[in-house]
C-alpha cells in the first residue's frame, strides 16, 4: 500500500504543478499580446524615422559619409574603436526556455572579442538574471538595471540612452552594442547584437548638389517637402530621436521575446506534465490492482485455514 499511496501523493503533486505552470502560461500569453502591440506600434515610428532621414538625404544630396552634402554630426562620426560600451538586455525571471542563457551566450561571444582585441569595455546588463550570469562568471558590470519587467517605458530608457549619447559626443565611447532577443515572428526570435552607435548614415540618391538655401522645397515620391530653416537642421533633431527609438525598440523586443519564450515553455511543462499524470495513473493502478488482488488471496487463504 505504501507504493501505491506514493504514487498517489506524487501524481497530485504534479497536477498541483500543472495548474501553476497553466496559469503561468496564460499570463504570458495576456502580457505577450500587449507587449507585441507596443513593439509593432514602436517598429512603424522607428521605420518611419528612417525614412525620414533618406528623404531629406536625398533632397540634399550626398557626400558618401553623412548623407547630406557639407552636414556633419557627432552621432555619423566613424572612430577607431579604443573603449567599447555593451548593454546587455536581460529578464528579471527565469522559467523561459533559453531566453535568458542564449543573450548570455551572445554577449560573452562579444566581450570576449573585445577583450581579445585589448579593446577598453564599458558594461551594463539589464536584468536579474543577466546580472547574475556575468556575475558567476566573473565579468566586471559597470551599470545594473533591474527595474524592466514586460513594460518597460520610454521615460526609463531615456536616461540610458542620454548618458550613452553624451558619453559618445564627448568621445568617451567610440561604439555601443546591444546585446538583446529581437522579435521576428511568434516562431522566431534570435540573440542578436546590434551597434547603434556610430549611427548608420542616412542613404542619399542621386548626385551631389549644390548647398541648399536655408528655406529649401524638394519633390520627393510626388510629395512637396518644406524644410525650414534648413535640412541639417532637422537632421541634429532627428538623428538624437532616432537613435533613441532605436534603443527604445531593443528593450520592447527584448521585452516581448520574453513573453514569448515563458508561454511556450510553460505550455511545453503543462503538457510534459499531463503525459507524467498519465503515467503515474496508470502505475497507480497497477499498484493498487497488485495490492487488491493480495489482500483477496489473504483472505481466502484465512477462510480456507478456518475451514480445516
Amino acid at each position: 500500500m505504501a507504493k501505491a499511496r506514493a504514487l498517489d501523493r506524487r501524481r497530485k503533486s504534479v497536477k498541483n504543478i500543472r495548474k501553476i505552470t497553466r496559469t503561468m502560461e496564460l499570463i504570458a500569453t495576456a502580457r505577450f499580446k500587449k507587449a507585441m502591440d507596443r513593439s509593432v506600434a514602436s517598429r512603424d515610428y522607428t521605420t518611419r524615422l528612417a525614412k525620414m532621414l533618406e528623404n531629406i538625404a536625398a533632397t540634399s544630396g550626398g557626400d558618401g559619409e553623412s548623407g547630406v552634402a557639407g552636414f556633419s554630426h557627432p552621432l555619423l562620426e566613424i572612430r577607431p574603436t579604443k573603449r567599447t560600451a555593451v548593454l546587455v538586455l536581460t529578464g528579471n525571471r527565469g522559467l523561459c526556455g533559453g531566453y535568458n542563457s542564449n543573450v548570455v551566450r551572445q554577449s560573452l561571444a562579444i566581450l570576449g572579442q573585445w577583450k581579445g582585441e585589448q579593446v577598453g569595455m564599458h558594461t551594463a546588463v539589464s536584468g536579474k538574471r543577466g546580472i547574475s550570469a556575468l556575475k558567476f562568471r566573473g565579468i566586471e558590470m559597470d551599470e545594473r538595471y533591474t527595474q524592466f519587467e514586460d513594460k518597460p517605458e520610454f521615460d526609463q530608457v531615456a536616461p540610458i540612452g542620454r548618458a550613452y549619447l553624451e558619453a559618445y559626443a564627448a568621445g568617451e565611447i567610440d561604439r555601443l552594442d546591444v546585446v538583446y532577443t529581437k522579435f521576428h515572428t511568434i516562431a522566431r526570435q534570435a540573440a542578436v547584437t546590434e551597434t547603434l552607435l556610430p549611427l548608420k548614415p542616412p542613404e542619399a540618391s542621386g548626385s551631389p548638389a549644390d548647398t541648399k538655401p536655408a528655406h529649401a522645397t524638394s519633390a520627393i515620391g510626388g510629395q512637396d517637402y518644406d524644410f525650414y530653416p534648413s535640412a541639417e537642421s532637422i537632421l541634429e533633431e532627428i538623428l538624437p530621436a532616432s537613435f533613441m527609438a532605436r534603443l527604445f525598440k531593443c528593450f520592447l523586443d527584448s521585452a516581448v521575446s520574453e513573453q514569448v519564450a515563458r508561454m511556450v515553455a510553460m505550455k511545453a511543462a503543462s503538457e510534459n506534465a499531463g503525459g507524467l499524470i498519465k503515467d503515474l495513473s496508470r502505475r497507480y493502478n497497477r499498484a493498487r490492482q497488485s495490492q487488491i488482488t493480495g489482500e483477496i488471496m489473504e483472505i481466502l487463504g484465512g477462510v480456507e485455514a478456518l475451514k480445516k
